[in-house]
Parts: C-alpha cells; sequence; structure tokens
C-alpha cells in the first residue's frame, strides 16, 4: 500500500492536497480552461458512457441521497441521485482525474457495471475539484476506456451526504433501501476483490 498514492479532498476551495506533485499539476491546465459547446458535445460523444441509472421506485424516506443533485456526463443535464437510484443497491466510486491510483481502479468498476447488470446501480462521481470541467472528465474517461454512469460533484453535496472521507479513491455501498452499508477509503486491486465487497456488503453476487 505504500507505493499508492492516495489524492485528499482539499480543504476549503484551494488545490487538491496529494502525496504526488504530479497529481496536483493534474489538476491544473486542461482543467483551468472552459471549451466551447461543440467540443464539450464532442468529447460526450467521444466518451459513450452509458446513461445515469433512471427508477420509478418511491425514494425512501431514510435515503443518504434523498434530494441530493449532481450533473450526469452522459447528457449533461442533472440528476437527483435518490429518485435515479431509488429501490436498487449502489456501488459508488468517488475519483478525480487528478487522483493518480483512480486510473488504475475505474477499469474494475466499470466491468462491475457490466456484470451487475439493473442488480445494482454502479455511479462513478468525479470530486468537486475539478467537477465543473466537464471536457477534462470526459476526455480521461476516454482515455481510460471507461463508460460505465458518471457524475460530477460540483457543490460537494454527493460527498456530504454520504459523509464520504477526504481520500480518493473512495468506495460507498448503499443499501436499496438507500443507507449507507459501507464506507471504504481504499484502493480495489482486482476484481474479485471488489466483487467480493459487493456479495458481503450488498449480498449480490456479481462474480
Amino acid at each position: 500500500m505504500a507505493a499508492l498514492i492516495f489524492a485528499l479532498w482539499p480543504r476549503g476551495g484551494g488545490a487538491p492536497e496529494t502525496g504526488d506533485s504530479a497529481a496536483t499539476s493534474s489538476a491544473r491546465g486542461v482543467t483551468d480552461e472552459d471549451v466551447p459547446a461543440s467540443m464539450l458535445a464532442q468529447a460526450r460523444a467521444d466518451a459513450a458512457l452509458v446513461p445515469c441509472p433512471q427508477s420509478s421506485a418511491p425514494v425512501p424516506g431514510g435515503a443518504a441521497l434523498r434530494g441530493v443533485s449532481a450533473l450526469c456526463l452522459a447528457d449533461g443535464r442533472p440528476i437527483d441521485l435518490g429518485a435515479a437510484t431509488a429501490g436498487r443497491p449502489v456501488v459508488v466510486n468517488m475519483w478525480a482525474v487528478w487522483c493518480l491510483p483512480c486510473r488504475r481502479e475505474l477499469p474494475l468498476f466499470d466491468e462491475l457495471h457490466s456484470r451487475a447488470g439493473d442488480r445494482v446501480d454502479v455511479l462513478a462521481v468525479h470530486a468537486r475539484d475539478g467537477g465543473n470541467k466537464p471536457y477534462a472528465i470526459l476526455q480521461f474517461l476516454k482515455e481510460v476506456g471507461v463508460h460505465l454512469p458518471t457524475v460530477a460533484d460540483t457543490d460537494g453535496s454527493v460527498a456530504a451526504a454520504l459523509k464520504a472521507p477526504r481520500v480518493y479513491p473512495s468506495t460507498i455501498l448503499i443499501r436499496a433501501d438507500g443507507t449507507v452499508a459501507a464506507v471504504l477509503p481504499r484502493v480495489f486491486n482486482s476484481y474479485d476483490d471488489l466483487a467480493g465487497v459487493v456479495h458481503k456488503e450488498l449480498g449480490v453476487d456479481v462474480s
């Protein structure tokens, strides 16, 4: 684990705190510039993200994500996460483009999304820092070949609702009733490891 680099959430509105200068510098540059709408639309098409989840089930009163909104990167529209995921277990991966371990881990969650089908919603949630730069996020996802549903936590409300730690990557497992089953500030190094945690915490076999 000593060789793994964890990127820490910024305290306040400053630059992200990390254990590696490269991770810090990657939050600058491309993420600093706005792009024309046409470029953003092309990046969205190139990334080919799976649409964000939808649900017609009622939102439980105690659901952690009840009334929490984020920006769906597949179409650029806001989404009510509590309503979108109601009635199904959810695996949330908190990540950022400037987090080096996230690059290695995200494909595992992409595989989880493919294997889980409609039994579990799998959602990548980009950090507040850099979350208002969808072009950079979309370009990153295209580069790593990850297409799972992704939202940007532009105001930090998702992290706050889930009481997520200030460590990237982190994984939060949510039961079908909307309550949080586990918060895991760690890196998954294999699909079997990730599938084992999903089975243990949510009771769903995704092996």
